[in-house]
């Protein structure tokens, strides 16, 4: 799948006068859980305007659909059972991780299932549907995807680089020891593989090693500037769950493992501040409006687990936007809190500079690490009365707010001054009606602006004022 926003382009003619133009990919949010008890979350946006999401349901025993036009509809749309596991023999248990595709014409599940006598045999399959509406058309058992090793198999997807149609899955193969390793091949169908796959990385890093599991599953590509990049999930199924990617150039040979990199350590992972814990098994979508690059994965929203991760039936399913670095790779950022999904916010005039906390000061930076320091859940205003509030994403308690003029982010602290001084009035930009500006609530007339970089509240006299206290929404 490639999607998603260029970097933002230069308007002017001079330093003083340069500006960016409205970025390419703008602001789009979302509010989390997209679906509860939905582990292993796929969403397919499709011509026909609808979005399809299909999941893991808790009881392993069947393949749910449903579809909206947002992603946000979602999480209300009706969900329909399209297709239920055998009462004996194979594709009779363990109904894993189905994914919906709309290959040359035709929609396809993929999916893994075990047998109803050997619940742990299992195995991916395919199904197959030829409606146009693929929740009331009648789907077909293309059968299972031979693999060459007969051993426990999982996680398949597909995706097409230059014309060529890939699978890849996660697999055990005894010869290389325990747990699942990462692999490709060549189709030649939509049910089938051709030629000899290729094992493209296995868990021997701690971070893809821990609660006790060696786990590479759950591949998922998404292409931009000319790289592959495929991310996958390691470790136990509960918190010590965590995403790891590899990143091939799409004009090498991707049949051969030494084409792709493995990150040095996980690129999402728990994070303790939001209380998302064990976030995986991801996939790939694009905003309503086909701008941003949007990651579907599920979580917890609790670290400790009681037996078994398999039986706790409340991973849920989770969006939020990607962003890209000026290198071109992704930035997952960190799994946000659970709510109104966050922004950032880009300099009107010095477009490659984002707002971010540093220390707690506030300031515009750009190439801005960790990403969640440029990152704020626009929310209702603390002082009411038609304001709003910037919240940290990776602080979540604390605000943007004003002391001496200058901007802080810094913890509520429950007293009306702080409700007031971390409470603005979002106004059309003052230097472009496409941007915002943020004018104080207790201090009419003064709006968040930067200065040598560093953001104060001024009053405002020059159109250099208002450039400065301008910014778009990202």
């Amino acid at each position: 799948m490639m999607a998603g926003s260029a970097a933002a382009t230069f308007t002017g003619v001079s330093a003083g006068t340069a500006h960016a133009a409205v970025p390419a990919s703008p602001g789009v949010t979302y509010t989390n859980n997209i679906a509860e008890q939905r582990a292993d979350p796929h969403i397919w946006k499709h011509t026909d305007g609808f979005y399809y999401f299909t999941a893991t349901v808790p009881a392993y025993d069947r393949i749910v659909l449903r579809r909206a036009t947002t992603i946000q509809g979602l999480s209300s749309a009706t969900e329909t059972t399209i297709w239920t596991k055998h009462a004996s023999g194979a594709m009779g248990a363990h109904i894993w991780a189905p994914e919906i595709h709309f290959i040359d014409g035709k929609w396809y599940i993929y999916f893994a299932a075990g047998d109803a006598n050997n619940i742990w045999k299992i195995r991916p399959y395919v199904l197959e549907c030829t409606a146009a509406n693929p929740i009331t058309g009648a789907w077909a058992e293309k059968g299972r995807i031979a693999l060459p090793l007969d051993t426990f198999s999982l996680d398949a997807t597909t995706f097409v680089v230059n014309s060529t149609r890939y699978l890849s899955w996660a697999q055990n193969d005894p010869a290389v020891g325990s747990g699942t390793n990462i692999y490709i091949a060549q189709m030649s169908s939509p049910w089938t593989i051709t030629g000899t796959p290729v094992m493209l990385s296995r868990p021997t890093a701690s971070w893809e090693t821990a609660g006790g599991q060696t786990v590479n599953e759950g591949p998922a590509v998404i292409q931009r500037n000319g790289k592959v990049f495929m991310t996958f999930s390691a470790s136990a199924t509960d918190a010590n769950y965590c995403m790891g990617m590899l990143t091939a150039s799409a004009s090498a040979n991707l049949l051969s493992a030494s084409s792709w990199a493995k990150s040095a350590g996980p690129v999402f992972a728990s994070n303790a501040a939001t209380s998302q814990y064990g976030p995986g098994h991801n996939q790939f979508t694009v905003s309503e409006d086909g701008k941003s690059d949007i990651l579907v994965y599920h979580d917890r929203s609790y670290k400790d687990i009681s037996g078994d991760p398999l039986n706790d039936p409340n991973r849920r399913t989770r969006v939020q936007k990607i962003y890209w670095k000026a290198d071109g790779t992704p930035d997952f950022g960190i799994p946000v809190a659970d709510g109104l999904t966050p922004i950032r916010l880009s300099s009107y005039n010095f477009p490659d500079r984002f707002i971010r906390h540093w220390e707690f000061r506030a300031k515009t930076e750009p190439n801005v690490s960790p990403l969640a320091d440029s990152q704020f859940r626009v929310v209702t205003g603390l002082a009411g009365s038609g304001t709003v509030s910037l919240e940290s994403a990776n602080f979540p308690g604390y605000f943007l707010r004003h002391k001496n003029f200058e901007v802080w982010v810094e913890k509520n602290d429950g007293t009306a001054t702080f409700r007031s001084d971390a409470s603005f009035t979002a106004r059309a930009g003052l230097a472009d009606s496409a941007g915002v500006s943020y004018e104080s609530y207790n201090f009419p007339g003064r709006y968040i602006r930067h200065y040598e970089y560093l953001l104060q509240v001024q009053a405002l006299s020059t159109a250099t004022d208002r450039a400065d206290a301008t910014f778009y929404t990202q």
